[in-house]
């Protein structure tokens, strides 16, 4: 793993969220995005080498949705940067991590992503995110893709 990528956070109300953090972090959102097969916008802001994810539900039955009804606003996920996230994947499983998927997806910010269920990592989601490279653009979403690790 080379870095932490982003931190996501979990948000109601996305305009206010951007709002508030547009004032925390004295910087503007430089992207927001609807992921439609995870049921969610993303905003993206960037304050010197870290990012922050805000992540407000566009379904009611999203992952976003569930987590705000269970726990509130809050820390999401930490997502972690990583060269080659099927390798890393593998590398995790061989280790006892859970994976959530089996196979890495489109995300947002023009990553592939793949999640560690928060049981194998003491409670926390992590998030594997490699950057989509230049003529991999064009990725289908879904699991067709990929082969199961």
């Amino acid at each position: 793993m080379n870095k932490i990528e982003h931190i996501g956070i979990a948000v109601k109300d996305l305009k206010a969220a951007n709002e508030l953090y547009t004032k925390l972090l004295q910087t503007e959102s430089y992207k927001t995005e609807k992921v439609k097969s995870e049921g969610v916008e993303t905003s993206f802001f960037k304050t010197g080498e870290s990012k922050i994810e805000l992540l407000a539900a566009t379904s009611e039955d999203s992952a976003i949705a569930k987590f705000l009804a269970k726990r509130g606003e809050g820390i999401h996920h930490i997502a972690f940067e990583v060269d080659d996230i099927k390798a890393e994947m593998k590398r995790l499983k061989a280790e006892g991590f859970e994976l959530i998927s089996k196979r890495p997806k489109k995300g947002a910010d023009n990553k592939l992503v793949a999640f560690l269920h928060p049981k194998s990592a003491n409670g926390v989601l992590v998030e594997l995110c490699e950057e989509i490279k230049a003529g991999e653009e064009n990725i289908p979403i879904g699991d067709e893709v990929w082969e199961d690790l």
